[in-house]
């Protein structure tokens, strides 16, 4: 039988938008809910506790707060009369009226609206009073559980020291502010933890925290111990990946790894690995997550649309990447959605690229690999105005939800300033919150916007043909699109390429690309006409041809 609760707003007060939002989520996990109305006296809720027998009550009072005194203390001596003071009450109101509830020490529970959604579903789960890390989930697909039907939230943070990083992972987990604390390494530790020697001092704590040692992450794991629990990871460093892996787990038992196809090495020069041989070694990793059965994330797609390649690059590379996680025994993989990159990414044009991503890796879905679905804002196109940038994130977090992701991973809104502090992470995670309040029911499915729908048949169409491009290069590999060779050689031809690889030895850097209509496309350079997939392609092969394919 289904726990009861019977619901009203007390007295004189009106409103009921609060006790009515309370059961709905009360009904989410399975109580069944009888509401008595607006301004609902004392007598009337008594009847009805006498007749239906709830588990609990739950009053609404939202006016004057002397007022809510005196129903408080009427409603205390109605239950005594009619012996049911053993009754659990459950109160809603503003601040104000809250405190003079908390006065009487008669409910069990006060909500003023400064919670948080997952606290009140803690409280209605009755783990109000959970302390213990599997109260929460202690792995990310028991995380994500145990938060449904609200994502996820995961915020990268790293400051300057570990000392204060330390400080601040407890001051995040106190707070309840994350679900997943994503440390970010100064540049020194990611390329050289395993060979300080190579490090450069003047550069410690540029871009994260200095990690030396293990005992450092093992120090941030310790401190975030509290609050929430949240889930700890970190990123999977550019040099030495597999180190880095045994590292990770061993100390802050990494929730996923995330670790790019094509990236940390010669072409972003974050390592001096040339891009064969940091393909070979970045696809490793990913085996020896998959063989423990951790999650993968493969964070390919956005790097090239944050060097401005081209709406179809960005989708073929997401499929790409979830193709070589699945090749190498991966199971859960967690799929990145990076909106707003680049900036001049229309809504529409931006909602289409991510749907036809969806689309394309869910293909790959069967019995023995699953997607988890992760979205977040642009990195590079906050504005340094706070008050712009907190419009900027509730905006793109709105565009986000129509993917109904299980995680949101929430980019500080300063960051067109500063790296987030634990204030900022805290605010910026409050922000998101607020938009799930409004965004995360009735909100009308853009995915099937007649605009959107086109776009996205034409970016799936034209991926296949670029993957299709990439098999035709590896005719003599078992399977092309897993090949360290084929797709080293494709960045090299600029069948993989971006604008920002300009000058790069190591890719063609010829591509041309220009927003039009809010997509970003492939353009001439010499005469601004789009070319689409198949005519850029054909470019690329003349070139090789009458180049004698020499790189």
């Amino acid at each position: 039988m289904k726990s009861r609760i019977v619901a009203c707003s007390l007295g004189n007060c009106v409103h009921v938008a609060g006790v009515l939002k309370f059961l709905r989520m009360a009904e989410s996990v399975g109580y069944e809910t009888i509401f008595l109305g607006a301004a609902t006296l004392v007598d009337a809720l008594l009847d009805a506790v006498e007749e239906y027998d709830p588990e609990l009550i739950a009053v609404s009072y939202r006016l004057t707060p002397e007022v809510a005194g005196n129903l408080f203390e009427e409603l205390r001596e109605g239950l005594k009369a009619r012996k049911l003071s053993h009754k659990r009450i459950a109160l809603g109101g503003t601040p104000p009226v809250g405190e003079v509830g908390k006065q009487t020490g008669m409910f069990e529970v006060i909500f003023t609206g400064l919670e948080k959604p997952e606290e009140v579903l803690a409280y209605l789960r009755g783990e109000h009073v959970a302390r213990l890390p599997e109260d929460f989930g202690t792995t990310l697909k028991a995380r994500i559980e145990k938060r449904a039907p609200l994502p996820i939230l995961r915020h990268h943070f790293g400051q300057p020291t570990v000392e204060a990083t330390v400080a601040g992972a407890h001051r995040i987990a106190e707070a309840r502010a994350v679900d997943v604390i994503s440390i970010g390494p100064d540049q020194n530790a990611q390329e050289h933890f395993f060979r300080p020697d190579e490090m450069k001092p003047e550069l410690d704590g540029a871009g994260g925290v200095p990690l030396r040692t293990p005992e450092d992450l093992r120090a941030i794991y310790e401190a975030s111990r509290c609050g929430n629990y949240p889930l700890v990871r970190c990123y999977s460093g550019t040099c030495d990946l597999i180190q880095w892996a045994e590292v990770h787990v061993a100390t802050i038992h990494n929730a996923w790894g995330a670790i790019p196809l094509c990236w940390y090495n010669t072409l972003d020069r974050r390592s001096n690995r040339p891009p064969e041989m940091s393909i070979a070694e970045n696809i490793e990793a990913m085996r020896w997550y998959a063989e423990r059965g951790i999650p993968v994330e493969c964070n390919e797609a956005h790097h090239w649309s944050m060097r401005d390649a081209h709406d179809t690059i960005a989708v073929a590379a997401a499929y790409l990447g979830a193709y070589v996680c699945k090749s190498v025994g991966v199971q859960t993989y967690v799929s990145q959605y990076m909106f707003n990159s680049p900036a001049t990414t229309s809504a529409a044009m931006d909602l289409a690229k991510m749907v036809a991503k969806v689309e394309m890796i869910e293909g790959l879905c069967d019995d023995t690999f699953e997607v988890i679905h992760q979205t977040r804002a642009g990195l590079l196109c906050f504005s340094p105005d706070p008050n712009v940038a907190k419009g900027q994130l509730a905006a793109s977090t709105v565009l986000q939800l129509q993917l109904r992701p299980q995680i949101v991973h929430v980019v500080g809104f300063c960051e067109g300033d500063h790296a987030a502090t634990v204030e900022d992470i805290i605010e910026s995670c409050d922000i998101v919150r607020g938009v799930f309040r409004q965004s995360l029911a009735g909100m009308p499915d853009m995915r099937y916007d007649s605009v959107v729908q086109e776009r996205k048949e034409e970016l799936i169409n034209e991926a296949h043909i670029l993957l299709d491009a990439l098999c035709a290069l590896g005719d003599d590999a078992a399977d092309p699109l897993t090949s360290p060779k084929v797709i080293a050689r494709a960045i090299a031809l600029g069948y993989l390429d971006a604008p920002h690889l300009c000058g790069n030895e190591w890719a063609a850097g010829k591509l041309a690309t220009a927003p039009i209509d809010g997509a970003i496309r492939a353009i001439d350079p010499d005469t601004g006409k789009v070319l689409n997939e198949s005519e850029r392609l054909a470019v690329l092969r003349d070139a090789s041809a009458s180049e004698g394919d020499d790189k």
